[in-house]
């Protein structure tokens, strides 16, 4: 910008540059020409462009962009990736097709990759009611997965069961099944009372009480056993621990008792492959209270590998699958 002028040959007098004839207040504008560097810059852009438009997607049609002479897309770079992946993936998951279950723990880096594999299916699919430390939620009956404690049983194969045809679902003829009576109807508040205390009892949670010892036998130990130890082959809960499902006080014992909760699993066999499913089951297995299969008996996990991959998942859950 400049405010002297050369009248007769319209030149700034200071710069030897030629005014465009733009003025605003007694200022005109100089025409300054652009650096070579700039313009040499904007040229080779418009030709990448040009090459750009003929060579990849550009313009945008009416259902897609033009093609592009490469024929490139970023869906097209996206699938050929993912498809890389599932083909370094494919031998892992073929090993554990073929590996039964309960031998998984034989080969400790394919049970490692089996529950790292399976962390992943359960933050998808399961944090939704068992949550993302797999604790449950006792108001709405979700069982915690980390404890030892299992309605169904706690063994690789028998939580795979459960995972596969879920429980009192629709969707299999296999599915687990049990129902506890309401007994509303058939004792009165009293004798409520005396059988809720006698079940706190069996836990050490409340003292003994003869009428709800008796009421317990005629009534409860069909499925839940003289000592309330539960039976795993009907889903009866174990009545003589401090793990519950509905929760431990008296008010929830005497509502189980007069009208029951049952909950529900979808199984997932129509939803997961059979695969997925197995590495699901060996998470839930790998949590804490997982048994093992020849003694029955909580399994303890001496694997650094299988440590290391269960790390690298959120903590936490409790069972009752």
């Amino acid at each position: 910008m400049s405010d002297k002028t050369d009248t007769q040959s319209n030149i700034d007098a200071a710069t030897g540059t030629e005014f465009v004839g733009h003025e605003w207040d007694g200022i005109q504008e100089l025409n300054t020409p652009l650096p070579r560097w700039w313009l040499w810059t904007f040229y080779a852009s418009i030709a990448i462009s040009v090459v750009y438009v003929i060579l990849y997607p550009a313009w945008p049609m009416v259902e897609r962009a033009t093609a592009g002479t490469l024929g490139w897309s970023s869906r097209g770079q996206l699938a050929a990736e993912m498809q890389t992946a599932e083909a370094s993936r494919q031998a892992v998951f073929d090993r554990i097709a073929a590996t039964d279950i309960d031998a998984l723990a034989d080969d400790p880096e394919l049970l490692g990759q089996a529950i790292s594999g399976g962390a992943a299916a359960f933050r998808n699919h399961c944090v939704q009611c068992h949550g993302a430390g797999a604790a449950g939620n006792p108001q709405y009956g979700y069982p915690n997965l980390n404890d030892d404690d299992w309605l169904w049983g706690g063994q690789i194969s028998e939580i795979e069961n459960t995972i596969t045809h879920g429980i009192r679902w629709d969707g299999s003829n296999v599915t687990r099944t049990s129902f506890m009576p309401a007994f509303d109807l058939m004792l009165d508040s009293d004798q409520v009372d005396a059988l809720s205390s006698h079940v706190l009892s069996l836990s050490g949670a409340g003292d003994a009480n003869p009428t709800g010892a008796q009421l317990f036998a005629e009534n409860c130990t069909v499925c839940h056993q003289v000592d309330g130890s539960g039976d795993r082959t009907v889903g009866a809960p174990a009545l003589n621990d401090a793990i519950w499902l509905y929760g431990n006080d008296a008010a929830s014992i005497r509502r189980q008792i007069q009208n029951p909760r049952h909950g529900m699993m979808p199984g997932w066999s129509d939803k997961l492959d059979p695969v997925t499913i197995r590495m699901l089951a060996a998470y839930v297995h790998s949590r804490g209270g997982g048994e093992s299969t020849e003694t029955g008996e909580p399994v303890s996990d001496e694997s650094g590998d299988v440590e290391d991959v269960a790390a690298a998942v959120e903590d936490a859950g409790d069972d009752q699958l």
